[in-house]
């Protein structure tokens, strides 16, 4: 299941660069759009989508990196088109950053219909 998650991933990734886009401006995540952001998730797949696996060290540097940028630029990327048609489970992503232990994580923020713990 793993790698069908990874493979949906690059599939994406190929299309979002393949595709022409127009002019670009700074987004949640900067000039970098949050479906190409999201690929930096692949190491949280298993994650991402159940509760009680626990998120792998490469998993917890990606969204650890990604929050960095800002809480709405990590809210973006588990919300992004390309997490969810990855299978990722946008109720059990925004769970991720307390499972991974972030001290710095933006507790209580609204993404979407979710609030991250």
């Amino acid at each position: 299941m793993k790698g069908v998650i990874v493979l949906a991933l690059a599939v994406a990734a190929a299309c979002l660069t393949a595709s022409p886009r127009g002019a670009e401006g700074a987004g949640e995540c900067g000039a970098t759009a949050p479906d190409a952001m999201a690929l930096r998730l692949a190491p949280c797949a298993s994650a991402a989508q159940d509760p009680s696996s626990a998120p792998s060290a490469a998993c917890c540097s990606a969204v650890q990196s990604i929050g960095k940028q800002s809480p709405k630029c990590l809210c973006a990327v588990m919300l992004s088109n390309t997490a969810k048609s990855s299978g990722i489970k946008p109720e059990v992503a925004i769970t991720i950053p307390k499972r991974c232990n972030l001290a710095n994580r933006p507790v209580g923020y609204k993404c979407g219909d979710y609030t991250l713990p």
